[in-house]
């Protein structure tokens, strides 16, 4: 019997027992936790509904240019690809980085003053490099940069400090193993790596505190199946019953992959390993059949790229973010720090942007569900506690009209004037609300409707 065969049949036939034993006795329940325990486990990341997601690593040093040629197809963590580096050569970037600018703490204080609730960081990219210090491998930041200092370690003790949820990226795919550095790459001696996959994650599990979530990356490859998946993700479980863990672990179909890669809208599925799906750099135009969480950049690219600057606005960021809550998603938003350890000035005054404007709207976001009003051309609408939330990107002049709501309402108001009741009235199935003549605030303002 085949390593494959042996590991279909420890799922199929007892259901990965083996493998499902956990430390301190049961946990999620996976794989056949109930509704009730399922909601348990994923109730912080639905709360949490804004996270940051920071891509870093040796090729932030290069700033997305390789021996004075731009990637310009591909962002600046394919460089290693883009180029056709060989990873020998590729591999000696590591001893120039040396992040003395790096601040674990400043990090983790600006996704708390964006209102973001959780923070994932790339643990281990595609190119192999480890950001945390691993007995399994000399490529990392303690043996193999000047820096040597565990990045994972002052993060996860810094997220802990600001009250932030920590996760790491996780890649499948590792150039570091393969036999060339590209997309499909095939990795010799499959077995053994798995079990260097294996070692390195129960090292990342069981050696930096409790973990929010897992994000894995590099289903393409062509090694990787739904079987490994999950085998991956009861292994995880074992060390850390209640992570909630995206859906890559998962063998995405081809065409979802290359939509993922062109930026294209597609249908999200329901994931068959992992707890939610990844729509990349793109948003549904209707509610997914399941939890869901948009990844997506402020520029073009996920790591440094130093001539990137098609940013995007502050104002297109947070109708981005009423979007996806409206949908009853997540919005896991990019930085890409320098390979000083800076985090580029653009995005750290778009966070703090945002993150005023969730100091007067956050209820509006926060553990809200997908809005009973779908497809208006003037906003969007979110829910949760008997609360109907209008989040009204274009003011209308004098008041607000909407058809199909089916709530009573008791009282309407601003969320950045509470105190104010607006007048409202309901007839003919229609709702209507008279308004301020101006905005509070131009880019989103949210009108509450309490139920009766």
């Amino acid at each position: 019997m085949s390593a494959m065969d042996r590991r279909e049949f420890l799922w199929t036939t007892a259901a990965g027992a083996s493998l499902l034993a956990r430390p301190g006795g049961s946990g999620a329940g996976w794989p056949d936790e109930s509704p009730a325990e399922r909601d348990r486990r994923m109730a912080w990341w639905r709360e949490a509904r804004f996270g940051m997601f920071i891509h870093w690593g040796i090729y932030s040093t290069l700033g997305g240019v390789w021996k004075g040629e731009q990637v310009k197809l591909q962002p600046a963590e394919w460089t290693m690809q883009a180029k056709h580096v060989p990873d020998a050569e590729y591999s000696q970037i590591a001893a120039n980085f040396n992040p003395v600018k790096f601040n674990a703490r400043e990090w983790a204080a600006l996704a708390k003053r964006a209102g973001m609730k959780y923070l994932v960081i790339t643990s281990k990219h595609h190119d192999g490099f480890c950001l945390f210090d691993s007995k399994l491998t000399n490529y990392d930041i303690m043996d193999a940069t000047p820096f040597q200092r565990d990045v994972i370690k002052e993060l996860a003790e810094a997220c802990a400090a600001e009250g932030i949820r920590f996760g790491v990226y996780y890649s499948q795919l590792d150039w570091h193993f393969a036999e060339k550095p590209v997309a499909r790459a095939t990795i010799p001696n499959f077995d053994r790596y798995l079990e260097y996959m294996k070692g390195q994650l129960e090292e990342l599990l069981t050696g930096y505190g409790p973990f929010g979530s897992l994000f894995f990356d590099g289903d393409w490859m062509p090694q990787w199946n739904n079987v490994l998946g999950r085998e991956i993700e009861a292994w995880c479980r074992r060390f850390q019953p209640h992570l909630v863990i995206n859906d890559r672990l998962s063998k995405r179909p081809t065409s979802i992959q290359l939509a993922a890669l062109l930026k294209l809208p597609y249908r999200v599925p329901v994931p068959p390993v992992g707890d939610y799906a990844t729509p990349e750099q793109s948003i549904p135009g209707y509610l997914p059949p399941c939890d869901w969480e948009s990844n997506m950049t402020m520029n073009t690219s996920w790591g440094y790229k130093s001539f990137d600057n098609n940013w995007k606005s502050t104002a297109d960021l947070i109708r981005k973010l009423v979007d996806i809550a409206s949908k009853g998603g997540n919005f896991l938003l990019n930085v890409g720090p320098t390979g000083e350890g800076v985090i580029p000035q653009p995005s750290v005054e778009r966070l703090e942007a945002i993150g005023k404007w969730m100091q007067v709207n956050g209820e509006a976001i926060y553990g809200t569900g997908a809005g009973p009003l779908q497809n208006l051309k003037w906003g969007r609408s979110t829910q949760k506690a008997g609360n109907i939330y209008l989040h009204v990107f274009d003011w209308p002049a004098g008041e607000l009209k909407i058809k199909g709501l089916k709530q009573n309402v008791r009282r309407a108001y601003l969320l950045a004037d509470a105190k104010a009741d607006l007048p409202v009235s309901q007839a003919g199935g229609a709702t209507t609300i008279k308004l301020p003549e101006i905005a509070p605030d131009p880019i989103s303002s949210a009108v509450v409707l309490e139920g009766r």
